[in-house]
């Protein structure tokens, strides 16, 4: 299942972002990296990393509430931070912290959308794999994403556009250049095989 507990809210703390006043100034650091050769990693990007890393992480701790997402938060928060100096797109270096989290709020707003939005795809399937009695009890992600994985290509899309994209029958035939009672037939034949991919999943020792 997923280990990450998402906060309800992603709240932003300044003091997570205070920076000491004997560090270098947030604007100079910013022209220099945005100044830097293109491709070339420069000694103010190992800065800008030493001096917000820590805060992101944080930041990712507290949000995320898992030490691997919060290490992963700090590559992909500072990661973009570099490319977007780089490219000149800070409007305001010397505000450089409140960007970074800012970042910080939209990546993780974005994870927890796309986490709501695997469980609802997991709850979703386990109702229609389980049919009308109750949700089968070892049903879990892990499963049923390798279960999904084994289905012949075009009854995975199927299912994924109908269930995860929350996709008409119709508009799926239109997508894949199909007739609407083809893609019903794939889907009940995709659903079957998932099905029993996930009874034998359970049955495993």
């Amino acid at each position: 299942m997923f280990t990450l507990a998402y906060a309800s809210r992603v709240e932003a703390d300044p003091q997570d972002f205070a920076l000491d006043a004997a560090e270098p100034d947030d604007a100079s650091l910013a022209r220099r990296i945005e100044a830097a050769r293109p491709g070339v990693a420069t000694a103010a990007e190992a800065e800008l990393y030493r001096r917000l890393a820590p805060r992101v992480r944080l930041y990712g701790l507290k949000h995320l509430r898992e030490r691997q997402a919060a290490a992963d938060l700090v590559q992909q928060v500072l990661l973009m931070t570099i490319e977007r100096l780089r490219a000149g797109q800070v409007r305001e270096p010397e505000r450089l912290a409140s960007y970074v989290l800012g970042m910080c709020r939209m990546v993780v707003l974005d994870l927890q959308r796309t986490h709501a939005r695997h469980e609802r795809l997991l709850g979703t399937f386990a109702q229609d794999l389980s049919g009308d009695g109750p949700t089968t009890p070892h049903l879990d992600d892990a499963s049923l994403l390798r279960c999904l994985q084994r289905l012949p290509e075009r009854e995975r899309s199927i299912l994924v556009m109908t269930f995860y994209d929350d996709r008409q029958a119709r508009d799926v035939a239109v997508d894949l250049g199909i007739s609407e009672g083809n893609v019903r037939v794939i889907r009940h034949r995709g659903l079957g095989r998932l099905r029993e991919c996930m009874d034998s999943s359970e049955a495993a020792p």
